[in-house]
């Protein structure tokens, strides 16, 4: 058995969210189960993954219980508790389902990194880690929440793909012209 600083079995809510404005916001996990509030940082692109990664494992999980009602939508509005504290950068997360207790987990492990300045192997039984276990529908309503944060950054420049500030967007493509794009 694995040795978490966190083991929030079970969760009493799950969210991926982010604060700031678009273009220089924070995106964090962040999960309580009783008296256990646990945020943890994450880079927009982890969030993207881990909430796709998460739909594909449900699709698959749904699947193999093929007498069940099928995919179920959370009504519920998701919201952080503030102040979002963070534990840690997370360095590596994994997910799995457990079949006996029809539980989804996440296990997040920190970024470390030595006084070489490399990056420790997140296997590592000394790398904090945190473990989330939670149910089909808090992990769906999870990962449609984090989809929805990420669709409303900056955005995508439809010549050069880069996101285009406020400010406006200096485009590489527009033949060394630098017109402003603002949108």
């Amino acid at each position: 058995m694995a040795n978490y600083l966190y083991d929030l079995n079970p969760v009493q809510y799950i969210i991926a969210d982010a604060i700031g404005q678009p273009g220089q916001r924070t995106f964090f996990l962040q999960a309580r189960a009783g008296s256990q509030l646990v945020s943890v940082v994450l880079e927009k692109h982890e969030v993207g993954s881990l909430a796709v990664s998460v739909l594909q494992l449900l699709e698959e999980v749904e699947k193999m219980h093929s007498g069940s009602s099928g995919p179920v939508r959370s009504k519920k509005a998701l919201q952080p508790e503030h102040p979002v504290d963070p534990l840690f950068r997370v360095g590596q997360l994994s997910i799995g389902y457990d079949e006996d207790k029809d539980k989804i987990w996440l296990i997040a492990k920190a970024l470390m990194v030595n006084e070489e300045n490399q990056v420790v192997d997140p296997g590592r039984d000394d790398v904090p880690g945190v473990r989330f276990v939670a149910s089909r529908e808090q992990m769906r309503a999870m990962s449609e929440h984090a989809l929805e944060i990420i669709g409303q950054g900056r955005p995508a420049c439809p010549l050069c793909g880069r996101p285009i500030d406020r400010n406006g967007h200096f485009c590489a493509r527009t033949d060394g012209q630098a017109m402003p794009i603002i949108f």
